[in-house]
């Protein structure tokens, strides 16, 4: 597995890593919007992003051209503290960014699976490829809910598998998942890969080093249309 070295972008603190890759993200998103006329971003959830978030939902791009989703989902109500979804509509989706249009990956069916087959369509509805994704990274070489030992992995590590979409089952995961596929993130104009702290570096370092790596972030940034930026603080 050959991993085209990725850009690396290191800042003091996180919050100037929040507006640079702000600015790199909305600049992604003009290009298509100038291209095409609409735009498609995917985004990590949890507490990471946070500043991101509101620091990408100030600029002033055409946000009513924009459709945006998330990388993954864990499968709670909106209303759960858990939720991304929750977290992208108290943190994105306000000011200029409101206007954006959200198209979530939780639907309240029981379990994920019961809900892969609508979510299929919703994205496959979006402006694909994706304008840009921001992907995360766990202590565990996960990214999206592409977890080690999750019970859909190598389906969903499949490039030559069209789903855009798979449920995920994980030790590690805590509650079920739902997440985007290799084939879904790999052919993005734009990937970025938003990590803090000194041991996810380490982590990420030892995976691009090691050509045999079976890390999903490994196996993920090898396969990208474009190699990936990746955005990193202490």
């Amino acid at each position: 597995m050959s991993i085209a070295v990725p850009a690396t972008r290191m800042f003091a603190d996180g919050q100037m890593l929040a507006e640079a890759l702000a600015e790199y993200v909305a600049r992604a998103l003009e290009r298509r919007i100038a291209r095409d006329g609409h735009a498609a971003l995917a985004v990590s959830g949890g507490r990471t992003p946070l500043r991101f978030f509101e620091a990408l939902a100030v600029h002033e791009i055409p946000w009513n051209t924009v459709d945006i989703t998330l990388v993954d989902e864990r499968w709670v109500d909106e209303n759960s503290s858990r939720s991304n979804a929750k977290l992208l509509r108290e943190h994105l989706l306000q000011g200029p960014a409101s206007a954006a249009r959200f198209v979530p990956l939780y639907t309240g069916a029981a379990m994920p699976e019961a809900a892969r087959a609508q979510l299929s369509e919703d994205l496959a509805a979006l402006p694909l490829p994706f304008a840009a994704v921001v992907l995360g990274m766990g202590e565990d070489g996960h990214t999206a809910s592409l977890f080690p030992g999750g019970d859909n992995l190598e389906r969903a590590l499949d490039v030559d598998n069209p789903s855009l979409i798979e449920a995920m089952h994980a030790h590690d995961a805590g509650e079920p998942r739902i997440t985007l596929t290799l084939a879904a993130i790999a052919p993005a104009d734009t990937v970025a890969l938003h990590i803090e702290g000194e041991a996810k570096r380490q982590l990420l370092d030892t995976a691009l080093a090691d050509e045999s790596s079976s890390l999903p972030i490994a196996t993920v940034l090898s396969h990208l249309k474009h190699p990936a930026t990746i955005f990193w603080c202490p």
